[in-house]
């Protein structure tokens, strides 16, 4: 794997400071220096504590990594809305599990971008998902081809700078168009769900009601943290549990899973500099509810 910056900086600076405006993580940078890449300035091999010039070309190059053998490989389909040398957007349907796990070995999406990449030639063959959705939850998921590019959004993801938002169908009205649930999640133990608790972490949701009915919300969803099932949780514990959240109380007459789905991505490209953004169209289960 390969990749290029140009410096447009004013003065001279160290790679590993350069890099690291980037949003290269410190593991990645440490694997370069001990030998298992290298890095270049004007197309010369330097050592990692070169500084770059202004205007100087930086480029670092990577071994391609392997199939994990751990993981199975699935040649079932995917709906990719956007792809290039780093990155994979995932549109997943509710239903399908993000990673393998005890319960569900195989045919997730990670095994079917593994099968991907194997299909399409790839030299590097080991993705990684930078987002994940619960299994009833669909929409958009970005996907890292490789572990540069798994490295340079690391600091996005901790900072909570990408943009995440989820359409959900929530039960009851609201009386404000906005608000926010700053309630802290706690696990529950040998238990899938989650709850407010004082000792949890800290957890912030935004929300923007779009849409009323007689019994019924439609509601963009931001967050501000990401903790598992954070807006399910959040929602039922402000008395507007999800149409469908049997594990949640949500109302499962009208919906056989949680009405949530992620609506919209957008990230900072480490590698162009430039930002982008993806939304997923709401599917017909919300509709039907909605009619």
């Amino acid at each position: 794997m390969e990749a290029s910056w140009q410096y447009a900086g004013d003065e001279p600076i160290k790679i590993k400071k350069f890099l690291q405006s980037l949003g290269m993580g410190h593991r990645l940078f440490n694997d370069i220096k001990k030998g298992e890449g290298e890095f270049l300035v004007d197309h010369r091999p330097v050592r990692p504590t070169t500084k770059i010039l202004p205007n100087q070309p930086l480029t670092i190059k990577v071994a391609p990594e392997p199939v994990d053998p751990t993981v199975a490989v699935s040649h079932d389909p995917l709906k990719i809305v956007y792809e290039d040398d780093n990155w994979l957007v995932i549109d997943k349907p509710a239903g399908m599990t993000s990673i393998p796990g005890p319960s569900v070995a195989n045919g997730t999406v990670l095994n079917r971008v593994v099968g991907y990449l194997i299909d399409h030639h790839s030299p590097d063959q080991r993705p990684h998902l930078i987002t994940r959705l619960d299994r009833d939850t669909g929409g958009l998921l970005l996907v890292a081809k490789h572990h540069v590019a798994s490295s340079m959004i690391s600091q996005q993801v901790q900072q909570h700078r990408m943009l995440k938002e989820y359409t959900a169908i929530v039960g009851g009205n609201f009386t404000t168009d906005h608000g926010t649930i700053d309630k802290p999640i706690a696990r529950v133990a040998d238990q899938a769900r989650r709850v407010v608790a004082d000792d949890g972490q800290n957890a912030l949701t935004e929300y923007w009601v779009e849409e009323q009915g007689k019994d019924w919300a439609r509601v963009r969803v931001r967050l501000h943290t990401g903790r598992t099932h954070q807006i399910r949780v959040h929602f039922a514990a402000i008395g507007h549990p999800l149409v469908g959240d049997a594990l949640y109380d949500g109302d499962t007459s009208r919906a056989a899973h949680q009405l949530l789905h992620a609506s919209r991505l957008s990230f900072l490209d480490p590698f162009t500099r430039r930002q982008l953004s993806f939304t997923s169209p709401l599917p017909a289960s919300f509709n039907d509810i909605m009619a």
